[in-house]
């Protein structure tokens, strides 16, 4: 019994040539998870009526079953960003044949595929939850068939059974509910020897959940007691007091006048590679909103900055979703969202000086030797 090779291409290579170069360390970490699906096999039904007829009999009708439920248990370590390494058990069913002869015959056949894996994991962000992975790596998988035989078919092998390394390799789609539970849709193909010298392909359409060890998850809110109301007061007759002297006539000092810039690090407002404001940050962003409450402007421009690692559209993207988040928080602050502008950049406007810090590749000595670069800067124009 053999498997026929199909047509198209799972691969890995197209996500690692466009995935960001940046290795965040929040990323890395251990998980598992489990996959469950459809297992299909191609089973050559000319290569059977050619066997047969080998021996001396004709074929009147094969009857094919090529498909079953499959299912995966796997575990890996996410290196960083875009790249893991993922291993586990598959078992990827069982499929069969029968065949009807001339002279009055049959011919039964069973396949059994389990075994491991180890693959390389390549994976492309599109937002913080939805992700695209490929895969490519080696399975160990261990074929055992069965063969049976009626009338005038006589089977000489009738238990055939092969350990074999064969290729693998896959793609499919993520979506983290939460930092730790995230739902897989996946399809795979695993090349296989079938046991009696054949070679082909058996693929799994799979739906699985993953779960990340270690992951933050948010705290609950602390549960509020109950106060009892204290008891009530007595009432106690007093005369009235005499009238308290006039206050004295006291002129405020005048209000400090509003920054027309400020510049905050985005270190001290977000986490490396994130958009949302930090706790710390908020403490910033609320001072300089209540700056501005009671201020007459006309307009202020928030402006996001990266440094110069990383792809154009990815430096955008970050930069603007900062720039939008400052400015979703001074809104929320009580300044009115038509007089707020935001956009972001792509690194182009350093405040290192040129050749102050050198290299391309993203280590941590150039990291922070950039840090100046990425900042939000927020501009208030017509102060009065």
């Amino acid at each position: 019994m053999k498997f026929a090779r199909a047509s198209g291409t799972l691969g890995l290579a197209a996500l690692a040539a466009i995935a960001s170069p940046f290795a965040m360390a929040d990323d890395a970490g251990w998980y598992g998870g489990l996959n469950i699906g459809q297992s299909r096999a191609k089973i050559d039904d000319a290569k059977i009526t050619s066997t047969l007829l080998g021996g001396g009999l004709n074929t009147t009708s094969i009857t094919d079953d090529n498909r079953d439920t499959g299912y995966k248990l796997f575990g890996g370590y996410r290196m960083n960003r875009n790249f893991a390494l993922e291993g586990g058990y598959f078992d990827l069913g069982k499929f069969g044949f029968t065949s009807t002869t001339v002279p009055a015959g049959t011919l039964n056949g069973e396949i059994k595929l389990r075994g491991l894996n180890l693959d390389l994991v390549g994976i492309l962000p599109f937002t913080e939850k939805f992700s695209a992975f490929g895969r490519v790596g080696a399975n160990y998988a261990e074929a055992k068939d069965s063969f049976s035989g009626t009338g005038a078919v006589n089977v000489i092998r009738p238990n055939p059974s092969k350990s074999e390394t064969n290729v693998k390799y896959g793609a499919g789609l993520q979506y983290d509910f939460n930092e730790s539970l995230g739902m897989r849709l996946e399809a795979e193909r695993y090349r296989i020897n079938d046991a009696i010298g054949n070679k082909g392909d058996v693929d799994l359409f799979s739906l699985g959940l993953v779960y990340r060890f270690g992951a933050k998850t948010p705290a609950p809110a602390p549960r509020a007691e109950p106060v009892a109301a204290p008891p009530a007061p007595q009432p106690v007759v007093v005369a009235p007091p005499p009238p308290p002297p006039p206050p004295p006539v006291v002129t405020p000092p005048p209000r400090p006048p509003v920054p027309t810039k400020v510049t905050f690090s985005a270190d001290s407002l977000f986490d490396f590679g994130k958009a949302d404001v930090k706790p710390a940050g908020k403490q910033h962003l609320d001072k300089f909103a209540a700056d501005l409450r009671g201020t007459k402007f006309d307009v202020i421009k928030v402006t996001g900055h990266t440094d110069r690692i990383g792809s154009h559209a990815y430096n955008m993207k970050l930069s603007t979703r900062r720039a939008e988040a400052v400015k979703a928080y001074l809104v929320g602050s009580g300044i009115p969202a038509s007089k707020i502008a935001a956009r972001g950049t792509d690194g182009s406007d350093p405040v290192t000086k040129p050749g102050a810090c050198k290299g391309k590749k993203a280590t941590k000595e150039l990291i922070a030797c950039l840090q100046p670069d990425r900042r939000v800067e927020v501009e208030v124009s017509g102060t009065k």
